[in-house]
């Protein structure tokens, strides 16, 4: 709880990743990668519960080994290609009997954001009034400076068109989504169906700790990011 807040935790997980299966349970620096998210959400100072919502079994099992709440399977729809993380979202608020004045959406692809993060984007999101907030980083590169191919290879500029005459460090900063904290104020929520409104503020992370977990690659980085801190 928060000011008076209570605050429910949402860990999304879906059993049929394509491209890295079974990825949420991949091992990472010697425990399931799931487990790094539960562990950021049990030891936040402000989120009252934190539950798992996930379609598989053997997902479920390993979560609550580590300290996860899975209080239900939710149903099959919700699990395929189509079904949004908004839809997972609306669906536990609705099955929970209990009622909770905010909602916090960790995405365990993010396995390096902290409880210090977590906690940091709940008061930054109070003090400012805001109604929802994401977290964002810094991009590598300015938008100018991305291109399309198309057919045959042809290289096509964006609508934003590269200035020659600029560096890249004189471009203006961008920052992108780092799927690792999303916060709403839940009858706000309930009412956008979506974190990410005019309204919606950033919190601002770093590098080390905004890695996305897609490829085997991403959780080598990961992993070279925790052995480094140690």
């Amino acid at each position: 709880m928060i000011k008076g807040k209570k605050i429910l935790g949402i860990i999304p997980d879906r059993s049929g990743s394509k491209e890295l299966p079974r990825k949420n349970i991949l091992p990472l620096a010697g425990k399931p990668l799931i487990v790094w998210t539960i562990e950021a959400a049990n030891g936040s100072k402000y989120i009252d519960r934190c539950i798992v919502s996930t379609d598989g079994e053997e997902i479920a099992e390993e979560a609550v080994k580590y300290g996860g709440d899975v209080p239900f399977l939710r149903p099959v729809k919700l699990a395929t290609d189509e079904a949004d993380s908004d839809s997972v979202v609306l669906h536990a608020i609705d099955a929970l009997p209990q009622k909770y004045d905010m909602v916090v959406l960790l995405q365990p692809t993010s396995p390096l954001r902290t409880s210090e993060n977590i906690d940091k984007a709940l008061n930054l999101m109070l003090e400012k009034k805001a109604p929802a907030l994401v977290s964002v980083v810094k991009t590598e590169h300015p938008p100018e400076c991305s291109v399309r191919i198309g057919d045959n290879l042809k290289i096509s500029e964006l609508a934003v068109k590269l200035d020659r005459g600029k560096r890249r460090q004189d471009y203006p900063p961008t920052y992108r989504l780092n799927g690792a904290i999303y916060v709403a104020q839940s009858l706000y929520y309930l009412q956008k169906k979506t974190f990410i409104t005019e309204d919606t503020i950033a919190f601002f992370m770093p590098p080390e700790r905004s890695v996305d977990i897609d490829s085997r690659l991403d959780l080598r980085l990961a992993e070279l990011i925790i052995n480094d801190s140690d």
